[in-house]
């Protein structure tokens, strides 16, 4: 570090210079990757695809048609103008009311009608990042710590971690039951931060899963709320990816589970966000929804650090009162969805690529166990490398995800266009077909290698033997 740098970081915090922004890894590394050579199909087509980035691109256009079609939704068009200033000025940082009522009946389409939503109960944030901040501030003091199933998203170290002081205690899931959650790990878990003192104030569960893009079935939600129960501990519920489910099994909201077991509801909390299920990470609608009176007085008073611009709130609250364009958003967006993933994993199955079988997200886990020179995480980031420099792709590595076994990747599929597919599955499959050809290339040399070394061992054993038997050559006839 030379003496400028040193200067600049001696008059920064604690906060601004530890390492909390969880940056430093794998994930945000294969970002850097793809900014520095971004493929393009004109421009530059031998550059780096983005992979790594779970964005939901399917439906702009059905995005645009509607704001075309309705343009006093904005108060920046010839026909929205005239309600210019009532939006621009000051507004309750509870947000705007049509906001918060379109938002609780969005969330109720997305679960089946199964629920109803409370927009007393809605708090605003900047997208999901700050309503996770906000909610560890307001449940978990520094130094104590959420319980959380592994694989997770690497966000959740920036964004629970990085400015609260809160810690991230690992449920070591395992593929041998398809990372499944269960009372066992949780328990396991559970007592093993005990025995290092580590006090454990939650549960953070992510369902649908980033990075598994599984769902979370009814008795397994069960088993969670029974626990947090049991242990009297809150449990956070990710739901960001509830409208991503494209096939069976269906999704199952917290908010329907706790209908049906004994618990307390001051315990369970909600994050949402648009970002995912209508692609509008741009716009940052992230939202708190909590059955905890205080929490949601405590959390209203920290949104003012991270609130949506009431011109996205306006025009927000316009689209999703709009119920036919949601209904039909819902249902093309679960369909385009399905269509990709479908021939996406069948793309890689042709080159004999596994995936986690799932019918949620807008990422496949890949298991490329089979092309690891060892079983290490070593291994796997060398040929994660080996996948950014020679393949071009952005994928994220699952040490990044903090996966237990070494060799899984999650990879995006819905952040591009069919074509950018095509030739992302193109790369692969000349990867894949090349590392192949070596490997067979490798075995026979060992295997040549393996039957010259037997001659080698049979000419000496026979050559230091006066009593050894001549060999004939099966191409030379015996004599007699």
């Amino acid at each position: 570090m030379d003496l400028k740098t040193m200067k600049h970081t001696e008059v920064l915090s604690k906060i601004a210079t530890n390492n909390g922004h969880g940056e430093n890894s794998a994930y945000f590394d294969g970002w850097k990757a793809y900014d520095n050579d971004p493929f393009h199909p004109k421009h530059n087509p031998q550059g780096v695809i983005q992979m790594g980035l779970a964005e939901n691109q399917l439906c702009f256009d059905l995005i645009k048609k509607w704001v075309l079609n309705n343009p006093k939704a904005s108060i920046c068009t010839p026909q929205g103008a005239e309600e210019f200033k009532d939006i621009a000025i000051y507004q309750d940082y509870h947000g705007l009311p049509e906001f918060r009522c379109a938002v609780a009946r969005f969330m109720e389409k997305v679960r089946g009608d199964t629920v109803k939503f409370d927009p007393d109960r809605i708090v605003m944030s900047g997208g999901a990042t700050g309503a996770h901040e906000a909610l560890a501030f307001c449940l978990v003091n520094p130094g104590e710590a959420f319980l959380v199933p592994t694989p997770y998203y690497p966000g959740f170290d920036r964004d629970l971690r990085w400015r609260t002081g809160v810690q991230l205690y690992p449920v070591v899931c395992e593929s041998s039951n398809g990372f499944k959650i269960t009372r066992t790990a949780l328990e396991s878990a559970y007592n093993k931060a005990q025995e290092e003192n580590i006090k454990l104030k939650g549960l953070l569960i992510n369902n649908p899963s980033n990075p598994l893009g599984t769902v979370l079935d009814r008795d397994t939600l069960h088993d969670i709320v029974r626990f947090v129960t049991d242990k009297d501990i809150h449990l956070v519920c990710d739901e960001i990816y509830a409208a991503t489910v494209f096939s069976q099994p269906e999704f199952i909201s917290i908010a329907e589970i706790i209908q049906e077991v004994q618990c307390n509801p001051d315990l369970i909390h909600i994050v949402y966000s648009l970002s995912k299920d209508l692609g509008f990470p741009g716009f940052r609608v992230g939202v708190i929804y909590s059955y905890n009176d205080a929490v949601v007085s405590c959390a209203r008073k920290m949104s003012s650090f991270g609130l949506v611009s009431t011109q996205t709130q306006h025009l927000i609250a316009a689209m999703l009162s709009d119920d036919e364009f949601m209904e039909d958003f819902i249902k093309q967006s679960s369909e385009r969805l399905r269509k990709r993933h479908e021939s996406f994993t069948r793309g890689l199955a042709q080159v004999g690529i596994e995936t986690l079988k799932s019918n949620g997200g807008l990422f496949v886990w890949m298991n490329l166990r089979n092309l690891l020179k060892e079983p290490t995480f070593a291994a796997e980031l060398e040929l994660w490398r080996m996948i950014i420099n020679e393949m071009k792709l952005n994928v994220s590595p699952g040490c990044s995800f903090h996966c237990h076994e070494a060799g899984w990747f999650r990879v995006c599929f819905a952040n591009m266009d069919d074509e950018t597919m095509r030739v992302a599955l193109t790369r692969i499959l000349k990867f894949v077909l090349q590392w192949k050809g070596a490997a067979a290339k490798k075995k026979q040399c060992r295997r040549n290698l393996k039957i010259s070394l037997s001659f080698r061992r049979l000419e000496d054993c026979m050559m230091s033997s006066p009593h050894s038997p001549s060999m004939h050559s099966p191409l030379v006839q015996a004599t007699t």
